[in-house]
C-alpha cells in the first residue's frame, strides 16, 4: 500500500479530535445538538487551521445515518464516502478554478434538485473570495433562501474580499492560528503512534516553522522524518529549516548584556560560516526581545515554565526601554537587509547598533552601582608618511551645577531656574523624562519634593516613571527623598515648554532669515513663488 503523507493522515474526522478552534466546535455542537441549523456557514481562517476539515465534519454531522447529530458514527456509508471525497450529495467547489458566473449558474441549478442518497445536498466552496463579483450576485438569492435540502459552507483565507451583502446571510466563524504548545503537543502525539524517535526540541523548532498551520507542521513533519532518515533531532531539523538555533540567540544576548561586541560578531562569523539565515535571525531576534518583554511586565503570559525560566535573567538585566528599541532596532534591520551590500554586513550593522544605541545611562543593563567614568581614548600616532589632520579645537562647556541638594528648610518661593538645571542634569530617559519635563517645582524640603504637573499632561502620571524619577533625584540627593506629583494648573515655565519657545524663537529667526535673503528675495519676485516655511529648520 502507498504511503500516506501525516497532513491526511492524521486529518481529524469528528470534533472530538479536532486540536484547537474550541469556540467554533462548541458552537456548531450546540447548533447540531439541538436541531438549530442555519442554512449557510463561512469558516474564516489562514491556511492549514481546520476550515475544510470542519466543513467535512459538519458533511458527516448532517448525513450520517444515525442522524443528526454533533457525533457522526464515523462508519456508516455516508460518513467513510465523505471521509474518501466520494459521497454524491457532497461537493467541494474551488472558487480560484470555477468562478464564473456560468459555474455558479450551473451549481445553483443543480442545487434545486433533492438529494441523491444524503439527508442534504452540502456545498463546500473553498477560497470563495476568489468568485467574480458577478458569480456573488448570482448566488445572492439561493444563498439567503435556498432549499430546504441544500447547506452551504463557504471557506476563505481572506474574508475583506467577500462583498458584506454575502456576509449578511451567513453565521460566521473566525478560526485561529494554532498556538505553538497546542502544536507540539499535537506532534508529540503523532510521533508516539507512528513509532518516531523524537527529540522534544525539535518540535519547537517544526512548530515556529509552520507558523500556525497544523497542516504546515505535519508536512514539515514528513520532512524533518525524511530528512533524519526515520528520526526526529534538533539538529537536523535546524540544518532542514535553515534556522538559527537557540544558542546563537543567546550568545548574542549575553554579548549585549556583558557589551562584549566581539562576542556578538563571533556569532555572525559562526552563522555566516553555516550559511544561515541572516533574516531568519533578525525574526527569532525581535522575538527574543518581545519574550523578555513579557517576562519583564506580564511574567505570567509565558506558559512554558522553562521558557519563562531561561527568560527572567535577562528580563532583570536589560533596561525596558532599551528592550523597545532592540526590537526596532532587529525588526527595522531584518528590512533593511535588502538595501545592504550583503546579508552579512545588513546582520552585523544590526549588532552594532544594539551595541551603540544605548540609553543615556549605562548601557542599557541594569546595574546597581551607579555606572563609572568612561576612561580616556588614547589617539594612535599619525603614520609617517601622511601629514597629520589639522583639528579645530573645540569648546567643552562645563557640567551644569545643581542646587543644593539639601536646604536645611522648605523654600516657600524656589526659583524656577533650580528645577530646570537639575532636570538637565539628571539622566533620565524615556517616559520618566518626559514627566520631569512637564513638571514645575512648587516646593522642595529636605525630606520632600513637590511638583506640579498640568492637567494636559496628566497621562504621564504612572508608577514606573515616578519610581524611576524618585530615584534619580534621591541618588542627586544623596538621601532618601519623597516625592509627590500634584495634578494643577502651572504657575510658571516648565522645562519642556522652555525647550518649546527656544525652538520655536529659532525657527522664527530661520524664517525670517531665508525671506529677508537677497537671492531668495529675487526668486520670489522672478516667480511669483511662495516659500514653503515647513521646509525651513534652523541650524
Amino acid at each position: 500500500m502507498s504511503y500516506q503523507v501525516l497532513a491526511r493522515k492524521w486529518r481529524p474526522k469528528a470534533f472530538a479530535s479536532l486540536v484547537g478552534q474550541e469556540h467554533v466546535v462548541r458552537a456548531l455542537t450546540h447548533a447540531l445538538d439541538q436541531n438549530r441549523l442555519h442554512h449557510a456557514y463561512l469558516f474564516t481562517g489562514t491556511r492549514g487551521v481546520g476550515k475544510t476539515t470542519l466543513a467535512r465534519i459538519m458533511a458527516k454531522a448532517l448525513n450520517c445515518e444515525t442522524g443528526v447529530s454533533s457525533t457522526p458514527c464515523g462508519i456508516c456509508p455516508a460518513c467513510t464516502e465523505i471521509d474518501s471525497g466520494r459521497f454524491i450529495d457532497y461537493i467541494e467547489l474551488d472558487a480560484a478554478s470555477n468562478r464564473g458566473v456560468d459555474d455558479m449558474t450551473q451549481l445553483l441549478e443543480r442545487a434545486t434538485y433533492a438529494p441523491t442518497i444524503g439527508r442534504y445536498k452540502v456545498y463546500v466552496i473553498d477560497e470563495v473570495h476568489q468568485l467574480s463579483g458577478h458569480a456573488f450576485n448570482a448566488m445572492l438569492k439561493t444563498l439567503e433562501e435556498p432549499p430546504e435540502h441544500v447547506k452551504f459552507i463557504l471557506a476563505t483565507t481572506d474574508p475583506q474580499k467577500i462583498p458584506v451583502t454575502v456576509l449578511s446571510r451567513c453565521l460566521q466563524f473566525n478560526l485561529k492560528q494554532m498556538p505553538l504548545l497546542q502544536i507540539v503537543e499535537h506532534l508529540s502525539r503523532v510521533l508516539e503512534a507512528e513509532g518516531v524517535v523524537f527529540e522534544a526540541p525539535a518540535l519547537r523548532h517544526l512548530a515556529k516553522g509552520a507558523a500556525g498551520s497544523m497542516r504546515d507542521a505535519l508536512s514539515l513533519l514528513d520532512q524533518a522524518i525524511a530528512h533524519g532518515a526515520g528520526k526526529v533531532e534538533e539538529v537536523g531539523v535546524r540544518a532542514m529549516l535553515g534556522t538559527v538555533g537557540d544558542e546563537h540567540l543567546f550568545a548574542l544576548l549575553d554579548g549585549l548584556v556583558t557589551q562584549d561586541v566581539q562576542a556578538m560578531l563571533e556569532v555572525a562569523k559562526l552563522m555566516d560560516a553555516r550559511s544561515l539565515s541572516f533574516d531568519g535571525g533578525l525574526q527569532e531576534l525581535a522575538t527574543l526581545f518581545h519574550r523578555i518583554a513579557l517576562a519583564q511586565f506580564a511574567p505570567e503570559a509565558l506558559l512554558d515554565e522553562a521558557e519563562r525560566s531561561r527568560l527572567t535573567p535577562y528580563a532583570e538585566a536589560l533596561d525596558a526601554e532599551y528592550l523597545q528599541l532592540a526590537y526596532q532596532i532587529a525588526i527595522h534591520g531584518r528590512d533593511e537587509l535588502s538595501l545592504a551590500p550583503d546579508d552579512y554586513a545588513g546582520f552585523v550593522m544590526s549588532l552594532l547598533r544594539l551595541h551603540a544605541f544605548r540609553p543615556e545611562r549605562g548601557s542599557g543593563v541594569r546595574a546597581s552601582s551607579a555606572p563609572t567614568a568612561t576612561p580616556p581614548v588614547r589617539a594612535k600616532p599619525p603614520v609617517a608618511s601622511a601629514p597629520a589632520p589639522l583639528v579645530r579645537p573645540v569648546a567643552v562647556p562645563p557640567a551644569p551645577t545643581f542646587p543644593d541638594p539639601a536646604p536645611t528648610e522648605a523654600s516657600a518661593a524656589p526659583a524656577a531656574e533650580d528645577w530646570h538645571a537639575l532636570v538637565a542634569g539628571l539622566p533620565l530617559t524615556g517616559m520618566a523624562k518626559q514627566l520631569a519635563q512637564h513638571c514645575e517645582l512648587s516646593e522642595r524640603s529636605e525630606s520632600a519634593i513637590h511638583l506640579r504637573l498640568s492637567p494636559v499632561h496628566k497621562h504621564l502620571l504612572g508608577k514606573p516613571q515616578q519610581d524611576k524619577l524618585q530615584a534619580e533625584l534621591q541618588s542627586w540627593a544623596g538621601h532618601s527623598l519623597r516625592l509627590e506629583i500634584d495634578v494643577a494648573e502651572l504657575e510658571s515655565e516648565t522645562p519642556a515648554q522652555r525647550s518649546h519657545n527656544k525652538q520655536r524663537v529659532r525657527q522664527e529667526r530661520a524664517i525670517a532669515s531665508i525671506e529677508q535673503d537677497p537671492f531668495v528675495r529675487e526668486v520670489v519676485d522672478l516667480f511669483d513663488a511662495s516659500i514653503d516655511e515647513s521646509t525651513i529648520k534652523p541650524v
